[in-house]
């Protein structure tokens, strides 16, 4: 069986500076196949600004400031496709990390969105053996995609 995505994008900030539908699309299904997982998912990804950001991971993860991606797992079924979930992407928050970290902001939303999907397949990085699983995971999907280990120091 191939792999399927239908992929509901919302945006509630502006989308300057936001990459187009067609690299979420990309981005999730590339996390999709590196998860090795095959069949028809369904996913809800909005992109927020920093006060939806902020009230979201207050309100869910009891911290007071905006975070870069939330993610929401559902795991159900709708119409045969596996809901996966939803996943808030912060668009100010992502745009200022890159800078800070000397990254591509393409390159950062790839990842960010690879890493939101990661853990709506339920992968985390809680202790340092899930970390380091998540994080080889998210390294091999994104150079897949032609793009640097996130966690190194400049990666672009």
């Amino acid at each position: 069986m191939t792999l399927q995505l239908e992929l509901a994008l919302g945006y509630a900030a502006p989308r300057r500076g936001v990459p187009a539908r067609a690299s979420f699309q990309r981005w999730a299904e590339a996390a999709l196949r590196g998860a090795r997982r095959r069949g028809r998912f369904a996913l809800s990804l909005r992109v927020v600004d920093a006060d939806e950001g902020h009230r979201l991971n207050r309100d869910y993860r009891g911290r007071d400031y905006p975070t870069n991606v939330l993610s929401f797992p559902a795991d159900a079924r709708m119409d045969g496709a596996r809901l996966l979930g939803d996943l808030a992407l912060c668009a100010p928050v992502v745009a200022r990390e890159a800078v800070e970290q000397g990254k591509s902001a393409t390159a950062h939303w790839a990842h960010l969105t690879v890493h939101g999907v990661l853990h709506l397949l339920g992968h985390d990085h809680e202790d340092a053996a899930r970390a380091s699983t998540m994080e080889a995971l998210e390294v091999r999907i994104l150079a897949g995609l032609g793009l640097c280990n996130p966690y190194e120091d400049n990666a672009k």
